[in-house]
């Protein structure tokens, strides 16, 4: 059944597809894609921009769920495509299994937090798409592949922007269980970020700074801590305040959205993100962007925004700071180098956030930023290219997959150079 595209999930972008079609199976995929001459993948709904969006259909992925297979083995699971992370979290504990790390939102699909390099936080956590070890796909002529770590080309796959064909399910690694603590600082200065960046952000399992960038301080530090790791926090971090047992929101509102604070032990899943699955998350009615910097150049970096803080501040509800280990997922913005990932929400105000992307682009020129690419940013790909040495190899298996071209969209000539 063919159904009206609609929108994204905050409302701020409308689909320009023809329709929607959502099969139940690999194989109503592979049929969906053999039938139309422009077809791509959608999700969750969580990108901001037209990533996910196609000139003739779109192939929702929300009916190809179904109980994850664990091989305890190798210590992997296969996940159906459409399967939202809370929902496989909740599955992977009751077998006694975790996730080595959560994006803020649990709410996202598997598939297409991995196609975009989505990525939780931490300073030796690598991004959600770094634990794939394998993904079955239909390809631009309708056959469905299946490759795994260490096949060639392997690293080229995972993250694809959706341009190399349609996953339908995901292998991941896993983990036992672990319990996890989320403690909340208010007030941390500018300087000691400054002084102190590596320390802050290597002194628990994830670190979330948060800030409007006015003012000495920033607004707050979530810190979650491993409890096998023993963790020990003090009662001031680095110059921050605790907030105690009061319930804090990233964007300081009063919304009641957040996962369980105050330092209360808890499975990794109902700690690490920062969003409860239950609720709607952040402020939804918003427009997010992030750039990727290497952590080397985190502290001239944030100097760089922040030189910008009159003028973004107004339009803005919040940025997070967090950092990411690097991997070797080439179109991965954490390719190859640990990186800073600086993320804005803003207030729904389309122009005067089009209007500021430019300005922060140019002050972090000089660090080479990658974008992230669900989210709102007006590099091209003549600026994007130099950041990603794999292109030319990742433009080769886009033909080679795709040779009719099915699967591309205005997006992946505008940010990568492949052809419509």
């Amino acid at each position: 059944m063919r159904v009206a595209p609609g929108s994204n999930w905050a409302g701020t972008h409308d689909y320009a597809a023809r329709g929607v079609v959502t099969p139940r199976t690999a194989e109503e995929v592979a049929d969906a894609v053999r039938s139309g001459t422009r077809v791509k993948a959608l999700g969750s709904r969580h990108s901001f921009n037209d990533i996910a969006d196609s000139s003739g259909e779109l192939i929702s992925l929300e009916r190809l769920t179904g109980h994850p297979v664990v091989d305890p083995t190798r210590r992997r699971v296969t996940v159906p495509a459409g399967v939202r992370f809370a929902e496989l979290a909740v599955q992977l504990e009751a077998e006694g299994l975790a996730l080595h790390n959560l994006g803020s939102l649990p709410h996202i699909s598997v598939a297409g937090a991995i196609a975009t390099g989505t990525h939780g936080s931490g300073r030796r956590n690598g991004n959600l798409s770094s634990a794939v070890a394998g993904l079955q796909l239909v390809t631009g002529s309708g056959d469905l592949v299946t490759v795994e770590r260490g096949d060639a080309d392997f690293d080229g796959f995972v993250v694809s922007l959706g341009a190399l064909g349609i996953v339908t399910a995901v292998i991941l690694d896993v983990q036992p269980s672990y319990q996890v603590r989320q403690d909340i600082y208010l007030d941390l200065p500018w300087d000691a970020v400054l002084d102190e960046f590596d320390a802050i952000m290597s002194s628990a399992y994830s670190v979330s700074l948060f800030t409007d960038w006015t003012g000495e301080t920033l607004k707050q530090a979530w810190v979650k801590s491993r409890m096998d790791a023993a963790p020990e926090l003090p009662e001031s971090f680095f110059g921050a305040r605790p907030a105690g047992d009061a319930v804090m929101s990233p964007a300081g509102d009063d919304l009641d959205n957040t996962t369980a604070q105050g330092g209360v032990p808890g499975p990794w899943f109902e700690r690490l993100p920062h969003f409860r699955a239950d609720v709607t998350p952040s402020a939804g009615d918003e427009i997010q962007t992030e750039y990727f910097v290497d952590v080397a150049d985190a502290v001239e970096a944030i100097k760089a925004v922040r030189a910008l803080d009159d003028r973004i501040a107004p339009a803005l509800l919040v940025t997070e700071l967090r950092t990411v280990a690097s991997d070797r997922l080439w179109l991965s913005p954490a390719f190859a180098r640990d990186s800073l990932a600086i993320h804005f929400t803003w207030f729904n105000r389309p122009g005067d956030v089009r209007a500021l992307l430019p300005l922060i682009e140019e002050a972090l020129a000089p660090f080479a930023p990658r974008p992230h690419w669900g989210k709102w940013f007006s590099l091209d790909a003549e600026q994007i290219a130099p950041q990603y040495d794999r292109l030319e190899e990742f433009r080769a298996l886009a033909e080679r997959l795709d040779p009719a071209h099915r699967f591309r969209n205005a997006y992946l000539e505008r940010v990568l150079g492949l052809p419509d």
